[in-house]
């Protein structure tokens, strides 16, 4: 009965320094309902009250974090198997591509524009290097054909978004337009590597742009569209 009051005693020592019942029951050897029992009318002074709010947080943040971690290994092994399933692309793919990207970002012939030359823009760099390669190898148009514009904010690093795209291009900028600031729209592309939207105009590519219209076409009628 004594070696029972004397845990008692610890264990009522133990909660007003303000451990939890899983770090009293580590050094007091008694179930959890034994000290649930023991310790109902010990109350906590108001520091271990926010060390326990602090333990809760620190606990979530934890958890949080071996979630994320889960998650970034788990989405790291989809990618890396998914990218694996490609294999090297033929040139008659790389024109599927190709025209499926114009297809979807591209300035298409319509009724009111028969005349409409090629023009693609886009912020992506990957897409703008898949389009000026599928251009050159595809649509064999040299560079000498092809115009480099900018579109990008007023408040951006204009020079910095110069030479990131002239390095990407391997060619200069012709052109570069100011999108006014507007401070009432949230913009998220405000981070370091904004650099805004490149713009690749083809010169005398009315004709290429009514090809480009037939690929496509093409492409439905194939899938039976």
């Amino acid at each position: 009965m004594f070696a029972k009051e004397k845990e008692k005693q610890a264990a009522i020592k133990l909660r007003k320094q303000g451990l939890s019942y899983t770090e009293i029951l580590q050094k007091v050897s008694v179930s959890k309902s034994t000290l649930s029992v023991w310790l109902r009318d010990v109350g906590l002074a108001e520091r271990q009250r926010q060390r326990f709010t602090e333990k809760r947080k620190l606990a979530q943040v934890k958890a949080r974090e071996a979630w994320r971690s889960m998650r970034v290994t788990k989405e790291m092994a989809i990618v890396e198997a998914a990218r694996k399933e490609i294999r090297a692309i033929s040139q008659r793919e790389l024109w599927l591509i190709g025209t499926v990207l114009y297809w979807a970002e591209g300035t298409k012939q319509r009724e009111h524009t028969v005349s409409q030359k090629v023009s693609f823009n886009n912020s992506d760099p990957r897409m703008v290097l898949l389009f000026n390669r599928w251009m050159q190898e595809i649509c064999l148009r040299e560079k000498p054909d092809l115009t480099y514009s900018i579109y990008i904010h007023q408040t951006a690093d204009k020079v910095k978004a110069r030479v990131f795209w002239e390095h990407l291009l391997q060619a200069k900028i012709d052109k570069m337009y100011f999108k006014s600031h507007n401070p009432k729209i949230n913009r998220k592309n405000t981070q370091a590597d904004y650099f805004g939207l490149l713009r690749i105009d083809v010169k005398r590519s009315t004709d290429l742009n009514r090809k480009i219209k037939g690929w496509i076409e093409g492409i439905n009628e194939g899938l039976g569209t």
